[in-house]
């Protein structure tokens, strides 16, 4: 299934004449693919300057607010960037609020008269993704900073080392590895991005494929540009890799996660400055959009009992839910074969049927819909010659096809937080239980599922949430007529009025806090993390 999409979309791209790629190869490809690199740069590097930057501000020094702030940092993963795309446009464009107060202050009457930095631009796109991106680049850090670094740490600090100099010369080195891998994460986020590219007038890849299929009717030439974007989803893949190539982990003995020396405190000026460098972000990321929507939802409260959002959540809902569970069972699946079996091929097997969550959504929604069109297709022929009955579109004419890609693109999620809680557990858990006359599916049943229901549980609300929140696959893949959440918001902002899906937002963004709320808990349950 993981494969499905990919092997569909190679077929399409090799298939027809040709006749689109000399224009896709002078005109298109070019620039988009000139601009998607340029705004995978500047994601880059701006995540990795402020997830590294928050983190160590965090673990190396106290300053007001520094306990609450080392929590919420994580709170702007909560917001799509489609959503952060639309927040920002109404912040900070002509008519907003920003640039009206900029106005009365100095008595400008018109854009001519002042420079205001362009949102609509590349530029503009990498700052509201970086926005709500940075968490993945915070979280990594910030884990490696409390952990991995410290016995070397220590020793630097012995020598009379500075703060400064052990985070440029000791732990920055030793990070090295995990902030690649956080920003590998936001680059393939940024890839799959689709609403908020179009929304600010960026011509990335992602949304190269979606014009050259519906505006200029080339399939063919939709699929090659997907095709090569997953060279660019493999590059990113690849680099990632070899940066943690040399990477190896130490568990340190539970009498030494306390052992952690002060941290240092931040007199006069310097305090307050590292409250507002640590809040920054955090209020861009998660506090513009929530003020943006929360404003427009005020003046709109007639819309929560508009039918048609009544029907686009209860269809974000039942598809979420229906991946959630299939997810989650495939990952339980996955596991207990891997782990029965003990075969380096099922193993292998099973860790290549997790790079579902590297294929951007618009690959992954392409190539799905194509072939199980044809099943469609197909299975209507042959109920017609047999039967005389039409069962139509069974797949793609209903949300299955949305279910199935968003099972496909999240397994990684479910399977990485279930396999956290598996390893947990005692190694042995299962040959006890056999020993005492249980099965493998009663040992199952009665032992291992109870014991990992925490992780289960976490697992089907990661991917809950993610499925809420896509967009380019669901956009693809919805029947007519079918409207999830993140397509009503969608529809709105396409014909300009954005702040009529201000509800439908804030319903994605409650929803979205779940796990957030969550994982921010568990770092604050760390004893080491709050001291």
């Amino acid at each position: 299934m993981v494969l499905l999409p990919v092997v569909t979309l190679a077929g399409i791209a090799l298939s027809g004449t040709g006749e689109a790629w000399p224009h896709l190869a002078s005109t298109v490809l070019p620039r988009a693919t000139l601009t998607t690199l340029h705004l995978l740069a500047l994601v880059a590097v701006l995540t990795a300057v402020t997830g590294v930057a928050c983190a160590w501000l965090v673990v190396a020094y106290e300053f007001p607010l520094r306990k609450t702030l080392a929590w919420a940092l994580v709170l702007p993963l909560a917001v799509p960037p489609y959503l952060a795309a639309y927040a920002f446009a109404e912040f900070f464009l002509f008519t907003g609020p920003v640039q009206t107060l900029w106005r009365s202050l100095f008595g400008f009457q018109s854009a001519r008269d002042y420079w205001f930095p362009d949102l609509r631009s590349t530029g503009g796109a990498a700052l509201v993704m970086s926005c709500v991106l940075y968490p993945y680049v915070y979280l990594t850090a910030r884990v490696v900073f409390i952990m991995q670094g410290r016995n070397i740490a220590d020793v630097a600090r012995t020598l009379g080392a500075k703060p400064s100099t052990v985070f440029r010369r000791i732990l920055l080195p030793v990070s090295r590895p995990a902030i690649v891998a956080g920003v590998a994460l936001v680059l393939m986020e940024t890839l799959n991005d689709f609403g908020a590219s179009e929304y600010l007038g960026v011509r990335t890849l992602t949304l190269s494929v979606f014009t050259t299929w519906l505006n200029r009717g080339s399939l063919e030439g939709a699929a090659q540009i997907a095709m090569l974007m997953l060279v660019l989803v493999f590059a990113l893949l690849m680099a990632e890799q070899w940066a943690r190539r040399r990477q190896r982990f130490h568990s340190a003995r539970a009498t030494h996660m306390k052992a952690r020396p002060p941290r240092v405190q931040l007199k006069g000026w310097k305090g307050p400055a590292a409250t507002l460098a640590v809040a920054t972000p955090m209020l861009l990321g998660f506090g513009i959009p929530i003020y943006v929507f929360g404003t427009y939802a005020l003046r709109r409260t007639h819309q929560f009992f508009d039918p048609a959002l009544a029907r686009a959540f209860v269809n974000s809902l039942t598809t979420a839910l229906a991946a959630a569970v299939l997810a989650v069972v495939i990952a339980l699946l996955l596991i207990n074969a891997a782990r029965v079996a003990r075969s380096r091929t099922v193993t292998l097997a099973t860790r290549f049927a997790m790079i579902g969550y590297a294929l951007p959504g618009t690959i992954m929604a392409l190539g799905l819909l194509f072939s199980l069109a044809r099943f469609d297709n197909w299975l209507d022929a042959q109920m017609r010659e047999w039967f005389d009955v039409s069962t139509g579109l069974l797949l793609t004419g209903s949300a299955t096809a949305i279910v199935l890609a968003c099972s496909i693109r999240f397994l990684a999620l479910a399977e990485g937080a279930i396999r956290s809680g598996l390893e947990k557990l005692p190694p042995n858990i299962d040959e006890a239980a056999r020993s005492l006359g249980r099965s493998s599916l009663q040992s199952a049943a009665s032992v291992t599922i109870p014991l990992l229901w925490p992780a289960i549980f976490t697992a089907g609300v990661l991917v809950f949430v993610d499925t809420i929140k896509e967009l380019s696959a669901t956009i693809l893949l919805r029947p007519f007529g079918f409207n999830t959440l993140a397509t009503f918001i969608y529809e709105n902002a396409s014909r300009g009025m954005a702040q009529d899906g201000a509800v439908a937002a804030l319903l994605v963004i409650v929803t979205a806090l779940v796990p957030v709320v969550l994982l921010s808990g568990a770092l604050m349950r760390d004893r080491d993390a709050m001291m």
